[in-house]
């Protein structure tokens, strides 16, 4: 019988790790001030502007870098010291936070320069991201895995909920600018953090030596390994057209439900809170591998369905905090998946291009979304998302399907010593969800 207390070591194995509690911590604080000045940068904007299309304008422009270098931030992540280039990194958010914050109180901020910072960033997160994410086997190893990437989405979700009050709170007290600040200082915590990491207790993976036709050897490497190249379109299409909140929740509060800004605000609460709860579950009980995958995929297009559908407001938020929940378990799922199938010289390679599919979507994605709700209203853009990721869960199925069909008709004959050879595409063997990969119990 399982008791509390072996529920929470389950819950919570990865924080066994000293290096990942250290580096948890610098993320806590750091995620909170990243929240801070999104929604500091958007007020902004709005207030040079008084354009919904600047703002867009703005998300755009920092994300578009990952969509267009995130794959060769993947290679210079595999080439790299991932905790040095992170240091560096780190260091140059927080300089950019400082000069938007400097420039904001002083008066002297213009359109130009929040768009111009807001692609130094995302310049700057097209090499950060691929090194963190990656970095993270290198903390806890393959067994705590999967629950270390559950813990760090459930911290992500946690700052969504945090930060934004807290800009809130900020603003009214000192001002935009002070947003700003208070972000760059968070960079302090981060970096002091990967500064106290023991070295010596890191499973680091050897640096890839500097060659010519780096990128296009981890493109080839991905489309050769099924249990990399499905989780990564799926996570490409579904980022793409399901992960766009932003842009349709607004919609849904004000023309659906004519509730405005307060009700926009319950609605991104209630997602964090479901994501919160999801990414604890996903750290006691989740698993990893295709098959796993599909099936939270199809669960967070049932999810979507039930929120277009949606009578009432109350509702609404109950079925947005299951949508955060599945949408979460999605997430932290592909990201484990990924990790664990990637050999150690390609992780970085592989992680790069499931940020891509990720983040660098949304360039793509927002305006469609934003279309399409604009057009038939808020409830067409949830099932925009919902079509996609049913969609992509039945083809996902059907490709794995035959995959393995094709890898039993090829099993070597009983008394034939070498039997036929699979091809390298059959094979659909998922390592990860066969172990039923777990966290330790402490």
């Amino acid at each position: 019988m399982t008791t509390a207390g072996s529920l929470g070591r389950q819950t919570f194995a990865a924080l066994a790790n000293r290096n990942f509690r250290c580096f948890l911590s610098g993320q806590a604080v750091s995620l909170i001030g990243t929240w801070m000045q999104l929604v500091a940068q958007s007020w902004l904007v709005l207030e040079l502007t008084g354009s919904g299309t600047a703002i867009g304008l703005v998300v755009a422009l920092q994300t578009l870098p990952v969509l267009l270098l995130g794959p060769y931030g993947g290679v210079v992540a595999d080439r790299a010291d991932k905790r040095r280039l992170m240091i560096g990194l780190q260091s140059l958010m927080g300089v950019q936070a400082v000069v938007l914050g400097v420039l904001t109180l002083s008066g002297a901020v213009a359109l130009w320069h929040v768009y111009l910072l807001a692609l130094l960033l995302g310049l700057n997160q097209s090499f950060e991201n691929p090194a963190r994410q990656s970095f993270l086997l290198e903390m806890v190893g393959p067994e705590d895995l999967r629950n270390a990437v559950s813990l760090q989405s459930t911290l992500v979700s946690a700052s969504r909920i945090v930060g934004p009050a807290v800009a809130g709170v900020t603003i009214a007290a000192g001002g935009l600018g002070i947003c700003f600040l208070l972000n760059a200082a968070s960079f302090v915590a981060v970096v002091t953090s990967l500064l106290r990491l023991d070295i010596s207790e890191l499973r680091r993976s050897p640096p890839m030596e500097r060659a010519r036709g780096q990128l296009r050897e981890g493109l080839r490497y991905v489309r050769g390994n099924r249990n990399l190249a499905v989780p990564l379109l799926m996570m490409a299409f579904i980022g793409c057209l399901a992960f766009e909140f932003q842009v349709v929740l607004p919609i849904v509060a004000d023309q659906t439900f004519g509730a405005g800004s307060e009700a926009y605000g319950f609605m991104t609460a209630a997602m964090g809170i479901g994501a919160v709860c999801g990414g604890l579950l996903v750290a006691t009980w989740g698993r990893t591998g295709t098959r796993v995958l599909i099936v939270a995929a199809a669960a967070f297009g049932f999810a979507l369905v039930a929120a277009a559908a949606a009578p009432t407001l109350a509702l609404e938020l109950i079925a947005l905090a299951i949508v955060g929940a599945v949408s979460i378990a999605f997430n932290s799922t592909t990201n484990s998946t990924l990790q664990l199938e990637a050999e150690p010289q390609m992780r970085g390679r592989v992680m790069a291009l499931w940020a891509t599919a990720f983040q660098g979507s949304t360039a793509i994605g927002g305006p469609i979304a934003g279309w399409v709700s604009q057009e038939w209203g808020g409830r067409a853009g949830l099932l925009l998302g919902a079509i996609t990721c049913l969609v992509v869960a039945l083809v996902a199925a059907i490709v794995i399907g035959r995959g393995r069909k094709v890898a039993a008709q090829t099993e070597p004959i009983p008394g034939d010593p070498e039997g036929p050879v699979t091809p390298s595409l059959a094979s659909t063997e998922d390592p990860a969800a066969m172990a039923d990969v777990r966290p330790k119990a402490a």
